[in-house]
């Protein structure tokens, strides 16, 4: 009885010279997430440190317009996030333990975008956040709305906003408190950089 013969493998094809050879790796996945970028980020970033706000204590006032954009959206989460080049970090907080998230993550990014609030109703049912870690695990985030907090030279510093873990909507008022309130956060921001700027240096 004959051995069934062996195939010879053939030999691995050599690259022409110039020629680009694209190998697939198992590490090679594409970015999940789509993180929108400003056409005017260097100077928004220079425009957001110049507040000399990132990594700051808490500061009562604006745990106070924090508290209250909670209580008027009837919402169990509210921050004041400050979008980075890297990151969102949170000047002030209600209902939520976190400093701060990824920016590649973080709602806040796309809400700097826009020159009026960004509401998202559900996120689930939205294709830029319903695989998103903040929707899929804790804090499990289905609502969202967030008012830019714009500079007078129209530079978004990151929002104010608030979160919800049910599908919702904003009702008028309240969408114009949120505005009112992200105002009122600029004002303290810039408030708090001129009394800066007045301070003696030792």
């Amino acid at each position: 009885m004959k051995k069934a013969s062996k195939t010879p493998p053939s030999p691995e094809r050599q690259a022409a010279p110039g020629e680009v050879r694209r190998i697939k790796v198992g590490w090679a996945a594409p970015t999940k997430f789509v993180v929108p970028i400003p056409h005017n980020e260097p100077e928004r970033i220079a425009s957001l440190r110049s507040f000399k706000i990132l990594d700051t204590p808490p500061e009562e006032a604006f745990d106070e317009l924090t508290q209250l954009a909670a209580l008027i959206c009837q919402a169990p989460i509210a921050m004041i996030s400050l979008v980075d080049s890297e990151r969102q970090w949170f000047k002030a907080k209600v209902g939520t333990a976190a400093t701060g998230t990824p920016r590649e993550i973080a709602f806040c990014a796309h809400a700097i975008m826009e020159e009026d609030l960004f509401i998202v109703d559900d996120a689930t049912a939205d294709t830029r956040f319903a695989n998103n870690p903040m929707v899929t695990s804790d804090p499990k985030i289905r609502f969202y709305a967030g008012a830019p907090l714009l500079t007078a030279d129209r530079f978004a510093l990151g929002t104010l906003c608030v979160v919800d873990r049910v599908p919702r909507k904003l009702d008028e008022n309240q969408k114009r408190a949120l505005r009112l309130l992200g105002r009122q956060v600029i004002k303290l921001l810039e408030l708090r950089r001129e009394l800066l700027r007045l301070k003696p240096a030792h």
